[in-house]
């Protein structure tokens, strides 16, 4: 009993787990100290509120997701398809994929975490299932792009969508890779 308190309580206060939390701190640090500095950062109160409480929710279910299994790939696609999501709110609320962060279009990434929030609910979880998730999320977010490119959003007529295209086989490529580790996890 009590080797597993001592072990449960060391897992708790892993240097990984620390340097994560410490991360996300930073991170929510570094606007404010760019502030100091640039004029080219502002942020208010209300900004620092929803990074904040977006960092939160992002490490709060990564710590849930973990406690669920002690398959490192599991955990490691989880950890990567929420870096993901995380990471595309972020983009698209600071500068915006689709012209500005101002532009209607970037709404469209709403739909992109959608599919990820249902295909997980409908997989229930399990990794084939959440495999299965990952590649639709990876197809709506290509999806998005076509439509942002094709339809010209967020730019001067003829002008060539680079960032779009750019931010699309990023973020694909991160959803593809969280779907494969699902894959591994589901052979494991």
């Amino acid at each position: 009993m009590v080797e597993t308190m001592k072990d449960d309580r060391q897992q708790r206060w892993s240097p990984l787990r620390i340097g994560a939390w410490s991360a996300a701190a930073i991170l929510l640090l570094v606007p404010l100290v760019a502030m100091q500095f640039t004029d080219e950062v502002v942020w208010d109160a209300a900004d620092f509120i929803v990074a904040g409480g977006l960092l939160l929710g992002t490490g709060i279910t990564f710590e849930l997701a973990a406690k669920m299994t002690n398959n490192t790939a599991y955990r490691a696609a989880v950890g990567v398809g929420l870096l993901s999501a995380f990471a595309l709110v972020w983009v698209s609320l600071a500068v915006g994929i689709i012209g500005s962060e101002n532009n209607d279009a970037n709404l469209m990434y709403v739909g992109v975490l959608a599919v990820g929030a249902i295909g997980a609910a409908v997989a229930g979880l399990k990794p084939k299932g959440m495999a299965r998730a990952m590649a639709g999320v990876a197809l709506a977010q290509v999806l998005v792009a076509v439509i942002a490119v094709v339809g010209e959003l967020g730019t001067r007529t003829g002008e060539v969508q680079s960032d779009v295209i750019i931010m699309t086989v990023f973020f694909t490529a991160l959803w593809l890779t969280s779907a494969a580790l699902f894959w591994k996890a589901a052979r494991a």
